[in-house]
C-alpha cells in the first residue's frame, strides 16, 4: 500500500469513531458524520482544484478530525469562547494529522506542510491554504447552512453568510453560488450579498 492510501485509511478510520451518524440521501445506511464531512470536503476540492497536490488533500480529508472529542461546550460560551475553541482544535487537529502521516512514511517536512495547512497558516498568502477555506466554506454553505441558519436570527446569519463570502476567493465564490439550496437560504445568501 503506498503512502497516500495508508494515511487515507488512518485519517477515515479516525472519521469512522464519530459516535454522530448522517444519513446521506446517496447512501443506503447510517454513517459517522465526520466521515460524511471528510467526502464532502474531498468531493468539492475536485471541483475547487482537481490537480490538488497529496498534501492538500490529505489536509482537507483532515479537516475536523476527531472534533467531537472536544465539544464546544468544553469552552466558555462566548466569543473569545468560541475562537479559543476553533484555534484549539485547529492546533489538535493538525498534531493528529501530522502523526498520521509520519505513520504512513511520509517524511517530517511533508507531514508538517499537511500540518500547516490544516491549521490554515498563511491564509491570506498560500494559495493551497485558501484553496481550503474555499473547501471549508463550501461544505458549510451546502451541508451545514440550512439547519445553522434555524438557531440564529436573521441580521447574525446575514452577517455570518457575509463573513463566509469575504473568506472565499472567486474561484470559490463561482462554485458557491452553483450549491443547490432550499429557497429560503437562497434568499438569505442573496439578501447578505446585497447588503
Amino acid at each position: 500500500m503506498d503512502k497516500y492510501t495508508k494515511a487515507l485509511e488512518l485519517i477515515d478510520a479516525a472519521h469512522a469513531q464519530d459516535p454522530k451518524t448522517i444519513t446521506p440521501p446517496d447512501s443506503p445506511a447510517p454513517i459517522p458524520y465526520e466521515l460524511h464531512y471528510a467526502n464532502k470536503m474531498t468531493k468539492y476540492l475536485s471541483l475547487r482544484c482537481p490537480s490538488a497536490p497529496e498534501t492538500l488533500r490529505l489536509a482537507i480529508r483532515a479537516q475536523h478530525l476527531k472534533r467531537w472529542e472536544v465539544p464546544r461546550s468544553s469552552y466558555p460560551m462566548t466569543k473569545i469562547g468560541y475562537h479559543s475553541w476553533r484555534s484549539g482544535l485547529q492546533k489538535r487537529q493538525a498534531e493528529i494529522a501530522e502523526g498520521i502521516c509520519l505513520e504512513a512514511g511520509y517524511s517530517a517536512e511533508e507531514a508538517g506542510r499537511v500540518a500547516a495547512l490544516v491549521r490554515k497558516e498563511g491564509l491570506k498568502s498560500d494559495s493551497e491554504t485558501q484553496v481550503l477555506e474555499d473547501v471549508a466554506c463550501l461544505v458549510f454553505l451546502d451541508d451545514q447552512f440550512e439547519e445553522f441558519e434555524k438557531g440564529y436570527d436573521e441580521e447574525k446569519v446575514l452577517g455570518i453568510l457575509r463573513k463566509t463570502w469575504a473568506k472565499m476567493s472567486d474561484e470559490g465564490r463561482e462554485l458557491a453560488l452553483k450549491i443547490d439550496m432550499s429557497e429560503r437560504a437562497r434568499g438569505l445568501v442573496v439578501k447578505a450579498l446585497e447588503g
